[in-house]
């Protein structure tokens, strides 16, 4: 084993010092781990940020594409020597099957929808458990207490009346 003698500075300080300074270490250290994790995040997100909107573009950019592949296909239908009129309909009942055909495999992933069970189940467990725990016995402060280290003499004469009594252990049943 190595020699505690050989350390600089460790014949000077005492336990309480070294778990003084073992301690403020610990902390120095936790505080760069989490600012280490804040900018770790903060690029993730700019970087997240940059890439959803190159994702928003591209989608308008397809989304104006459309009505002209549209155009095109009716036309390159027509030049076959089939009437404007049919091209351009065959090419809207391609889409009407296309939409058709993606609806029903949307519905059948809404239907594979769940409720999360475990997570409900959790739930009720720690409500069962809540239910059974009984709260932690406190002592009962009296009205007339709280009054008396308010140092109030208004709250003092409204004891004296009786009328302060009803707002005073209103006070106390709160205050536990």
């Amino acid at each position: 084993m190595s020699d505690p003698g050989n350390y600089a500075g460790s014949a000077d300080r005492s336990i309480g010092q070294l778990v003084a300074s073992a301690t403020a270490e610990m902390s120095a250290l936790v505080h760069d781990e989490i600012a280490l994790a804040k900018a770790e995040v903060r690029q993730d997100v700019r970087r997240g940020a940059i890439g959803s909107v190159a994702f928003v573009a591209a989608g308008v950019l397809l989304l104006f594409m459309m009505p002209m592949l549209s155009f095109a296909a009716a036309y390159g239908i027509h030049n076959l020597g089939m009437g404007l009129a049919w091209s351009f309909l065959i090419v809207a009942g391609g889409f009407f099957l296309l939409a058709l055909l993606i609806g029903f495999i949307g519905l059948r992933k809404f239907k594979k929808i769940k409720p999360p069970e475990k997570s409900i189940a959790s739930a009720k467990q720690t409500a069962a458990v809540l239910q059974n725990a009984k709260p932690h016995p406190r002592a009962s402060i009296t009205a007339d207490a709280i009054i008396e280290r308010s140092g109030s003499s208004l709250a003092k004469k409204s004891i004296e009346n009786g009328s302060g009594k009803d707002e005073a252990a209103a006070v106390a049943r709160s205050s536990t």
